[in-house]
């Protein structure tokens, strides 16, 4: 039997690696992007629609993407397509509030099948999952930027290219730095 320590690590072997934002650039892996996030900055104190990105330490849990557009992306969460009908739930008084729903869906939510290719991947971290509360903010994601890295609701995005390259290289959280 070969030591723990001696073995070498088989093709499955994961690398988790944590990211941090901080100035506009998502740094990890030796690894640096230019990055979009919140148009109000990023707080410690983030509630629905009030455009900053939350600050801390958020993992990413899932990778969603547009297999009409895309190949799954590597990565080392688990990986799934999106369809027409899927949405995320952003009304803080709805049962789902913060949760993927099934469209048409009656209270306010997000379409996660966008034309603007913005939602083509979407990292879905957890910000407010466990226990989601009402209130503390919804649908922050890591996603792909617009041309003009525009600033986002509240998540932290990059053009396409260097998305599918931070995911392929381990990405496994992103740590937000406080301003």
């Amino acid at each position: 039997m070969i030591p723990i320590w001696r073995r070498r690590p088989t093709a499955s072997a994961i690398c988790l690696v944590e990211f941090v934002l901080q100035d506009s650039l998502l740094r990890g892996a030796g690894l640096t992007f230019r990055a979009a996030f919140g148009r109000a900055g990023i707080t410690v104190q983030k509630r629905e629609a009030d455009g900053s990105t939350p600050a801390g330490l958020l993992k990413l849990v899932r990778v969603l993407y547009r297999a009409d557009r895309l190949t799954p992306p590597r990565c080392t969460v688990p990986v799934e397509p999106i369809s027409p009908h899927d949405g995320w739930c952003d009304d803080v008084a709805d049962a789902a509030y913060n949760k993927p729903v099934r469209l048409p869906y009656p209270a306010s939510h997000e379409e996660l099948w966008r034309a603007d290719g913005v939602y083509d991947v979407i990292g879905v971290l957890d910000w407010n999952l466990t226990p989601i509360i009402p209130g503390r903010g919804s649908a922050i994601f890591f996603h792909i930027a617009t041309p003009d890295y525009a600033p986002t609701a509240g998540c932290v995005a990059l053009n396409l290219p260097d998305a599918l390259r931070a995911l392929a290289a381990g990405m496994s959280a992103i740590r937000v730095a406080a301003l």
